[in-house]
């Protein structure tokens, strides 16, 4: 007999929490007992999962009591808050905000590179950053085959990773210009930061605040989260992370160096080829390569325009691209959880 788990959804109503509550559904994951959970404000909508309406209730400590599995994705402040309140009581928190993903006692999992961590935990696990997912999952089946020593990256990623309100900046700006009206930028690149730009039509070198040293924090995210995940301290990792007007799919074009000398398109080919999670899209004679527009409402890292360096030989440059609302977040949390059923981790 199949066990079933309750399992509890933090902040339900976003557009993360949205495709957390579709992926459950289409995993059809083991579910007994699902509760909804938001801030007040949103408390008593109505969220249909399986044909049946669930309505949405406001998060407290009190409501884990009983919930076998808690996936987080309301704002790092709410994780802080009521994580440690879950996990007390029992349930294990997979939280997809950035609140402990550097925290030595937390394992900070993409389960295809290192699904072992998740049995250090100790209540809480952490889902990586969208941007890291998809760039660690394409270059884990390199490492092991070939070696990594240095990742250079830089991403040009959708807006939809800054949440629904840079969705429709970017649409209201675009309908804006194409009819000749003015407006006022709000949100992107950051909206708590002082300044704010246009981002329809344009390119924006700034996700998250600027950090001391001159990186912003996702791009220091990307830095710390891949060396964390691969347990590599000393791997090189240099990031530069751009916002275009895309609403869903990261892209990343990335170098790396690896260890081995003499390492083919072919030999990379084929080990990406047989890599889970991975789809190899390269054949530049065709035009095949991934582009996000295709990558959306998929599960899978897609990786191509391989090439060697011209000037290393051990250099390689690849083309990664994903939906940073599935893979990059949901599909990623709800791979945990079914990792956790897999190793028989959870307890009722």
């Amino acid at each position: 007999m199949v066990s079933s788990y309750h399992v509890a959804v933090v902040g339900a109503t976003g557009a993360v929490g949205q495709q957390m509550i579709q992926t459950l559904e289409s995993r059809n994951f083991p579910i007994g007992k699902l509760t909804l959970l938001s801030s007040a404000r949103s408390a008593g909508k109505r969220v249909v999962y399986k044909g049946e309406e669930i309505t949405v209730q406001e998060a407290t400590p009190e409501i884990f009591e009983g919930v076998d599995i808690a996936l987080f994705s309301a704002g790092g402040s709410v994780s802080k808050e009521l994580a440690p309140e879950a996990a007390k009581r029992g349930a294990i928190c997979i939280d997809n905000t950035s609140a402990y993903r550097m925290d030595p006692d937390v394992p900070l999992v993409v389960p295809e590179v290192n699904e072992d961590d998740i049995k250090n935990h100790k209540g809480i696990i952490a889902n990586p950053n969208c941007s890291t997912i998809q760039m660690v999952a394409a270059l884990e089946p390199i490492r092991q085959k070939f070696g990594l020593t240095k990742i250079i990256v830089s991403t040009y990623q959708a807006v939809s990773g800054a949440g629904a309100a840079a969705i429709e900046e970017l649409e209201e700006q675009a309908k804006a210009i194409l009819n000749g009206e003015d407006f006022t930028p709000e949100v992107l690149p950051v909206k708590g930061d002082q300044n704010h730009y246009q981002i329809a039509f344009n390119a924006v070198p700034q996700i998250d605040k600027f950090q001391d040293n001159g990186y912003t924090f996702e791009e220091m995210k990307m830095i710390n989260e891949t060396k964390k995940i691969m347990h590599s301290d000393d791997l090189k990792v240099a990031a530069t992370c751009v916002r275009l007007p895309i609403v869903t799919g990261h892209s990343e074009s990335v170098y790396v160096e690896v260890e081995h000398e003499n390492v083919s398109v072919k030999d990379i080919h084929e080990v990406l080829s047989n890599a889970p999670g991975i789809v190899l899209e390269d054949a530049p004679q065709e035009q095949i390569y991934p582009m996000p527009a295709n990558a959306v409402g998929k599960n899978d890292v897609f990786v191509g325009r391989v090439r060697k360096d011209l000037d290393d030989d051990k250099g390689i440059h690849l083309w990664i691209v994903s939906d940073n609302l599935l893979k990059g977040a949901a599909w990623n949390s709800v791979q945990i959880a079914e990792s956790l059923v897999r190793l028989g981790l959870l307890k009722h």
